[in-house]
C-alpha cells in the first residue's frame, strides 16, 4: 500500500467517524437527553480531517461553536464529548459547557466557542505565544464566513503578518450565516481573498470537499508556520448538508433551494474519498472494518455518556 493511500485511509477514518458520531447525535437528539443546542458539520468533514492531519499532537486548534469535527479530527476524546452533550460530569467541561465549547487540552484542541468570530483574536494570541517561547508549536484556527464578516478577522491577520505568526486562519466558507447567504452580505464570492495583498499573506481558495486537497494545502501551510514564514489562509468551499442547528428535518424551510443541497449531496466528502480509495485498490473488507470499529467506538461513548453522573451544583462555580 503506497503512502499516498495510507495517507487517504487515515483521512477516510477520521471523517467517517465524524459523520457517524453526527447522525448518532441526530438520531437521539429528539430523546431530549441532551441539554444543549448541537451544531452538526455533516457535509463539511473534509476540512477538519484535512486540516488536522497536518498537524502535531501538540498543535494548537481552536475552533467555532460547530466545533465537533475539529474535536474529533485533532483528537479529543469520544467518551468525554458525548458525557459534555449529556450534560454529564464526565463532559470535557465538565457538564457544564455543552456542545459548543468542547475542550481538551491534552489532545490540541483548545476549545470551541460561541462567539461568532471571539476564537480568532484568542488564537493569535495563541501563536504569538507560542512565538515568543520559541515551542515550535503551530495552531490552526476555523471560523465560518459568517465570522470572515468580523473586523477581529483583519486585525487579527494584520498582526500575524506583521509578528510572522506560527497560525493558519481556516475559513469554513459554507455559504451561510444561519440562514443567509453569502451573496446577501458580501459584493464578492471572497471579499478577503480579492483584498490581500499576495506579498505579505500566502492566501489559498481550494474544494473543502476534496479531504486528499485540503490535507495537501495544511501540510504547505504548516511548514510556512514551522520555518517562521509566518501565517498562511486557507478558503475552503464546503457546504452544510445538516440544518443551522439541531437534525436535518428541524431546519428552518425556504432559506436554500432544495435542488442546491441535492447537489451538495452528491458531492459528499466521505464517498468522494471512499470511490478514490476503491479505484486504488482498496478492498470493501476495509471499509467494513472501519465502520464496524466506528459503531463500537460510539455506542460505548454512548453508554459512558448515559452512565455518567450529573454535575454537583457546588461544583458550579469552578466551571465559571
Amino acid at each position: 500500500m503506497s503512502l499516498n493511500t495510507r495517507k487517504s485511509l487515515g483521512l477516510f477514518r477520521a471523517m467517517l467517524r465524524i459523520r457517524r458520531v453526527s447522525e448518532a447525535i441526530e438520531a437521539e437528539y429528539p430523546e431530549n437527553s441532551m441539554p444543549t443546542p448541537v451544531h452538526l458539520s455533516t457535509g463539511q468533514e473534509a476540512v477538519s480531517a484535512g486540516v488536522c492531519a497536518a498537524l502535531s499532537p501538540s498543535d494548537m486548534v481552536f475552533a467555532t461553536h460547530r466545533c465537533h469535527g475539529p474535536y474529533l479530527a485533532k483528537g479529543g476524546d469520544l467518551n468525554a464529548m458525548m458525557a459534555e452533550l449529556f450534560g454529564k460530569s464526565g463532559g470535557s467541561s465538565g457538564g457544564f459547557g455543552g456542545s459548543m465549547h468542547l475542550v481538551d487540552r491534552g489532545a490540541g484542541f483548545m476549545g470551541g466557542s460561541a462567539i461568532v468570530g471571539g476564537n480568532l483574536g484568542i488564537a493569535t494570541g495563541a501563536a504569538l505565544a507560542s512565538r515568543m517561547k520559541g515551542d515550535g508549536r503551530v495552531t490552526a484556527v476555523f471560523f465560518g464566513d459568517g465570522a470572515a464578516d468580523q473586523g477581529v478577522l483583519y486585525e487579527s491577520v494584520n498582526f500575524a503578518v506583521l509578528k510572522k505568526l506560527p497560525i493558519i486562519y481556516v475559513l469554513e466558507n459554507n455559504g451561510f450565516s444561519v440562514c443567509s447567504k453569502v451573496s446577501a452580505r458580501q459584493a464578492a464570492p471572497s471579499v478577503f481573498l480579492k483584498g490581500v495583498d499576495k506579498r505579505l499573506l500566502k492566501a489559498s481558495s481550494i474544494d473543502g470537499n476534496d479531504a486528499v486537497a485540503v490535507l495537501a494545502l495544511a501540510e504547505r501551510a504548516v511548514k510556512r508556520a514551522r520555518a517562521g514564514q509566518g501565517p498562511s489562509f486557507m478558503e475552503c468551499v464546503t457546504y452544510r448538508i445538516a440544518g443551522h442547528a439541531g437534525p436535518a428535518d428541524w431546519d428552518v424551510e425556504g432559506y436554500r433551494d432544495q435542488k442546491e443541497l441535492v447537489r451538495w449531496k452528491r458531492r459528499c466528502p466521505v464517498q468522494r474519498l471512499k470511490r478514490r480509495l476503491v479505484k486504488q485498490g482498496v478492498d470493501s473488507d476495509v471499509f467494513s472494518r472501519m465502520e464496524n470499529e466506528t459503531a463500537a467506538e460510539i455506542g460505548a461513548a454512548f453508554d459512558f455518556a448515559r452512565k455518567s453522573p450529573l454535575p454537583d451544583s457546588s461544583d458550579l462555580f469552578q466551571a465559571t
